[in-house]
């Protein structure tokens, strides 16, 4: 069984905007920012309101992400999170079936 290559890779989507909000909510909640910034050795955080689709590894995309948010991946600023699987299910999004967040770091 050999690799397939995928040489393009559509990483859009849109959430209906129940969807959207739920999520919004669950990704901007006290406790689990507050869980995000312990994992960060106490750097506080806050959701930018970016999404995005993991997609495909290629020469392209070689962090896994869409080429315009791979500066969120090079920043010290910036964390990105895969959003748990829980927070979909509430949100009631089943695709795309995974979904990435960027959230901003504070230094404290």
């Amino acid at each position: 069984m050999g690799l397939k290559i995928v040489e393009a890779f559509d990483g859009s989507f849109s959430l209906d905007p129940q969807a959207k909000a739920t999520l919004f909510e669950l990704l901007n909640s006290e406790a689990f920012l507050g869980q995000i910034g312990q994992e960060l050795q106490g750097d506080r955080v806050e959701f930018t309101g970016l999404l995005f689709q993991p997609v495909p590894y290629s020469t392209a995309t070689p962090k896994g992400m869409p080429a315009e948010f791979e500066k969120f991946h090079e920043s010290a600023e910036h964390v990105v999170i895969h959003v748990p699987p829980n927070f979909m299910f509430k949100s009631n999004i089943m695709k795309p079936s995974r979904l990435c967040a960027i959230y901003r770091k504070f230094h404290q």
